[in-house]
């Protein structure tokens, strides 16, 4: 009911009257039929005396729009337009004077100028309406209204009377507006098109005062817009920005107006669906007892590994911090949290490093070692360079045209949260992508499936990027970003050594480091990537590690040779290792098997660090920062998994690129 009375702010119906007796009624204060009285101007938007619908100013994209209603009234049986300015509210004074809430963008023109007015009142509900005569009226600051005083009304018992009648004033009484000004009600039922394909988009059902900007409320036309799944909707009402970007002409006398809308902006505010509101609330309740349970089940697990002390931010703050903290307590992974914790109890007597294990790689003599030259890294690299390599390399572009193969781009970007900037991971990806010497061409991207691993604060950018850029040819349907595994940073303290508690960022806030490089077999497996893409038919994932500043740039190569070699000799892990240096990026191809046999494991190391954190302290949260290491940060590296390999007698292809 309130939306059907909003939606006739605008009108401008023109009826007459007949002035007759006032009389005493009960007086009804709700108008029938509203009119913005609010000028607005196509070509400035600059904000002006009469408080214009729109002020589309050149210095501001937004408007800002301070216009009240006037209520356009009219009668049968003359040819007087009216319009309601406001409605009498109580008795001022004993002088006969009156107080009047304004509903007018004009008050000085309506209240302070002498002259004829008209009193609509109701009885028995019928409107009456009676011509009176203003004999001055003054600004009441204090109550946000003007106190009127009439002619031949002296006393408090008469205008007691009136108190709630309706005031009435001309309609032409109002000012004339500048060239490329109108009112809003003037906007009612115009045509909305885009300007670019002149395609019906609507028509105008509303405008309405935002408080920045006045938004258009446009009655979508059914036969020109269709929802996802290709079925035309009816009534769909969306909010369109009254700005000059956004609404470049308008054209009073035709009654249309011409858009430009940025992309999405008539899909943003559609409803998804047809579901009842009933159904979509209790689908919101369902959501959040979901969430309630996790985070239960969350809180259940930190205080079995003893840290309660996570959750002192729920008691206070604000409910946005709150929530913060929520979401971080269900995003502890604790059976990876109580497997790092066992390092620090048990730490590995061996001391393990990947240079060594790769140099004994080399050091064997098999089948399964293979060195190419780095001029061979090409895609396009002719069969007399390569020579009885070649095989491997047109094994490879088979297997990656037969939809055998899924790539994982690993980004590492933690010193530039800026990701997106000229010397950021998501740039240089976008570098790389571009250049097919070094990435399979865009038309042979359709079958790979695409997984991207990167801090969280390189999300958005990225999706942004792929969204921008058609996906760079993948299948969006078969593209996955996962938020690379962290793990929170613990306490070291000499004086409880067996107490590792969690530290915390802010009380809201869990402090967090990266695992590393052997955080992506957990969030593969965690996220049931890995089973994904054994359901699509992939034999194998090939993974590569993109950094923000490589110092061997010409090493990012998602060269399908590696993926042949390991195919043509049965591997389940091939590496790819640059000369005789030590093993700075990860270029590593796995089988899809062998990785749903490791089921995620890592293999985890603490090591110590300086980390400022907060604590509570007496009921009191306070800062400290370490002067020497006083926590531990938990990492893993992929490469372990050849440990592994040499339990399970997994065989390992080595590809070594030479200068």
């Amino acid at each position: 009911m309130l939306l059907r009375t909003s939606s006739l702010l605008c009108s401008s119906t023109s009826v007459t009257f007949t002035p007759i007796q006032l009389f005493n009624p009960n007086i009804s204060p709700h108008f029938q039929t509203l009119e913005l009285s609010r000028p607005l101007s196509a070509l400035c938007r600059a904000r002006c005396h009469f408080s214009f619908v729109g002020a589309r100013g050149k210095s501001s994209f937004f408007i800002r729009a301070t216009a009240t209603q006037e209520v356009v009234e009219t009668s049968s049986n003359s040819e007087l337009d009216l319009v309601e300015v406001g409605f009498l509210s109580g008795v001022h004074g004993l002088q006969g004077e009156i107080c009047i809430k304004p509903n007018t963008d004009f008050p000085d023109l309506r209240f302070s100028k002498p002259g004829r007015r008209w009193l609509k009142q109701q009885l028995m509900g019928q409107e009456k309406i009676e011509e009176v005569e203003l004999v001055e009226g003054r600004p009441h600051p204090a109550q946000k209204s003007w106190i009127l005083k009439f002619r031949g009304l002296d006393d408090v018992d008469q205008v007691r009377q009136l108190v709630g009648a309706t005031l009435l004033a001309e309609e032409d009484d109002r000012p004339e507006l500048d060239e490329g000004e109108f009112y809003s009600r003037d906007l009612i039922g115009m045509r909305v098109l885009l300007k670019e394909t002149g395609q019906l988009v609507g028509t105008v059902d509303n405008v309405f005062d935002n408080g920045g900007n006045d938004l258009l409320h446009v009655l979508l036309d059914s036969s020109s817009m269709e929802v996802c799944n290709g079925n035309p909707k009816t009534n769909q009402l969306v909010w369109i920005p009254f700005v000059d970007a956004i609404v470049p002409d308008v054209d009073l006398e035709r009654k249309e107006m011409y858009i430009t809308p940025p992309k999405g902006l008539l899909e943003v505010n559609m409803r998804a669906d047809d579901r009842s509101k009933k159904e979509r609330r209790q689908l919101e309740w369902k959501e959040r007892k979901k969430q309630q349970k996790r985070l239960l089940a969350a809180k259940k697990k930190l205080c079995e590994l003893e840290q309660k002390h996570v959750f002192d931010g729920l008691r206070f703050g604000e409910k946005s911090q709150r929530n913060l903290l929520a979401e971080n307590i269900v995003q502890v992974n604790s059976t990876l949290l109580q497997k790092a914790l066992q390092s620090i109890e048990n730490p590995s007597k061996k001391r393990w490093n990947v240079t060594e294990e790769i140099n004994a790689l080399r050091a064997r003599v098999s089948e399964c070692n293979l060195s190419i030259p780095r001029e061979c890294l090409g895609l396009d690299a002719s069969k007399e360079k390569m020579g009885d390599n070649f095989t491997f390399l047109q094994l490879g572009k088979s297997l990656f045209s037969e939809g055998k193969v899924s790539v994982c781009l690993v980004l590492s970007d933690h010193e530039n949260e800026q990701s997106e900037g000229e010397n950021g991971a998501v740039s240089y990806l976008l570098t790389l992508l571009d250049d097919e010497q070094r990435f399979p061409k865009e038309e042979e991207r359709a079958c790979v499936p695409l997984v991207v691993v990167s801090p969280e604060h390189a999300i958005e950018a990225l999706q942004k990027l792929f969204q921008d850029n058609d996906h760079f040819g993948f299948d969006s349907e078969k593209i996955w970003f996962l938020k690379e595994e962290t793990l929170p940073v613990v306490c070291s303290s000499p004086l409880e050594p067996k107490k590792h508690k969690i530290l915390m960022k802010s009380p809201w806030e869990i402090l967090k480091s990266p695992v590393g490089s052997g955080g992506v077999l957990s969030i593969l497996a965690s996220h049931g990537v890995t089973d994904s893409l054994s359901s699509l038919g992939i034999d194998y994932l090939q993974v590569h590690s993109i950094e923000s500043k490589p110092q061997e740039d010409l090493q990012h190569y998602i060269s399908p040779m590696l993926a042949g070699l390991v195919s043509a000799k049965e591997a389940e892990i091939g590496i790819q290792v640059a000369g005789d240096s030590e093993v700075k990026n990860l270029e590593m191809v796995f089988s899809v098997k062998f990785l749903k046999r490791l089921k995620g494991k890592i293999v985890f190391e603490a090591v110590m660090k300086m980390n400022s954190h907060v604590q509570k302290v007496e009921k009191e949260w306070i800062e400290l920062v370490p002067s020497e290491p006083n926590s531990f940060e938990f990492r893993s590296d992929i490469y372990r998994v050849l440990s592994e390999c040499s339990s399970s007698s997994a065989k390992i292809c080595l590809m070594n690129i030479t200068v």
